[in-house]
């Protein structure tokens, strides 16, 4: 078994091994055997901070934007410079000859995390790519209805409006006003907008704006009963969530892995139910876009084989914290700052807190304060890097830990939330 010392050094020193080798299996096993020797709990922040010690993240600033886009832990950092030196040695053989055969076993493994055939898995760059390809790729006519939210991602909601204008179809917006800690009111309000002209459902598994979970498997239930395509934003959910893609009941869905996963900056996934791949065409054109191979959706010409590759050691990195164990922390970080929060004065919460709304997001305010006033004077004068966000009636600081944040680093937040209080 690994002593803590042990487990934190190979953790962040181990050498990457030559291309194309099979892992290192003893050494990722060394390190699965400690986890589930200790079965460390969400509070035991001995064990975390040997996690926090394999990121190499600054010590000048508290980095509480991870929902933007997280930082890489050092092993998947060496990686992509692995794979990088490699490619330089000669770009075009190294990349397309040697490089590109990589591509398949991270597709089959990026596949059996999400519980779902490699054959439904495209390599993207980011969640914006892969629903883009949908929105833009889906057979719609004139008068076909898009059931969708105002709390949707903006680049999503820019390639509906383009369908818009250039197709005629019609975009139908939910009712609802965020946080809501009601599901069965949430589901309500999309269901009731479902008619027989409802071609697709877009859905934010994760809303980014808050972090509030939405209900998408109930309300994925119903649109198929009558027929119709969901689409799922996972970029909040996946490796965050402790869940599989078939579980949602959805026939698309994309998602970024430079987020939950801490994969490689500048890489995503799309995933598209078998028989609905010839169906959809590629946002990059390729020789047959009626194919029914998902890599038809991977046509991108010279891309960062790099970066792609990284993927891989950031699964293995994910392997070894485990799914839920991952889960439970992160949410345990909300929930040690929020409750504090909550009792500072003026402060108001744009996230529902209780467990089943919401994980890593949550969104602060302040009574008379703009967002982006919070944020500056957090980061003016405690270093505290969170997100400034006014979208519809939510305007506050969005704060994002992840499984390197200390509880030192939360209560500089709260900190830093007491001063703005008094402002």
């Amino acid at each position: 078994m690994l002593n803590r010392r042990s487990f934190s050094s190979k953790l962040i020193s181990s050498a990457f091994l030559p291309f194309l080798k099979i892992p290192d299996a003893g050494f990722l096993k060394e390190i699965s055997d400690y986890v589930s020797s200790a079965n460390p709990s969400v509070d035991d922040e001995d064990f975390w901070a040997q996690i926090r010690m394999a990121y190499t993240t600054s010590q000048q600033i508290v980095n509480l934007n991870n929902g933007g886009v997280s930082p890489s832990p050092k092993v998947v950092q060496d990686a992509v410079e692995h794979y990088n030196k490699l490619a330089n040695d000669g770009p075009s053989y190294y990349m397309w000859r040697i490089m590109d055969q990589g591509r398949e076993p991270l597709r089959e493994n990026l596949a059996k995390f999400a519980g779902v055939s490699a054959e439904e898995i495209a390599i993207n760059r980011n969640a914006t790519e892969a629903i883009d390809t949908v929105i833009l790729g889906l057979p719609l006519q004139k008068g076909d209805q898009v059931v969708l939210s105002k709390y949707d991602y903006p680049n999503m909601l820019h390639a509906w409006r383009q369908r818009e204008v250039r197709d005629g179809i019609e975009l139908v917006y939910v009712d609802i006003d965020l946080p809501l800690a009601d599901n069965e009111l949430i589901i309500k309000k999309y269901t009731e907008k479902f008619t027989s002209r409802t071609k697709v459902v877009h859905l934010t598994h994760v809303v980014n704006w808050n972090g509030q979970i939405l209900p998408v498997r109930k309300i994925a239930d119903d649109a198929k009963k009558k027929g119709i395509k969901v689409l799922v934003d996972g970029a909040h959910s996946f490796a965050l969530l402790d869940f599989k893609i078939p579980d949602l009941n959805c026939d698309f869905y994309g998602t970024s892995l430079h987020k939950w996963l801490s994969a490689p900056i500048g890489s995503g996934m799309l995933w598209i139910k078998k028989q609905e791949i010839k169906n959809v065409f590629p946002l990059i054109p390729n020789g047959d876009p009626f194919s029914e191979n998902v890599r038809k959706y991977e046509n991108l010409g010279t891309r960062s084989f790099m970066i792609e590759q990284g993927i891989g050691t950031a699964l293995n990195f994910q392997h070894t914290i485990g799914n839920k164990r991952k889960e439970d922390r992160i949410r345990y970080l909300k929930e040690y700052w929020t409750k504090e929060a909550v009792k500072i004065p003026r402060v108001k919460m744009f996230t529902p807190l209780d467990a089943q709304y919401s994980c890593a997001i949550a969104n602060v305010g302040m009574e008379g304060m703009e967002a982006g006033v919070i944020e500056s004077k957090l980061f003016e004068k405690f270093k505290v890097h969170t997100s400034p966000t006014k979208w519809e009636k939510i305007n506050g600081a969005r704060v994002t830990p992840h499984v390197y944040t200390s509880l030192r680093d939360l209560d500089r937040l709260l900190e830093g939330l007491m001063y703005v209080s008094k402002l």
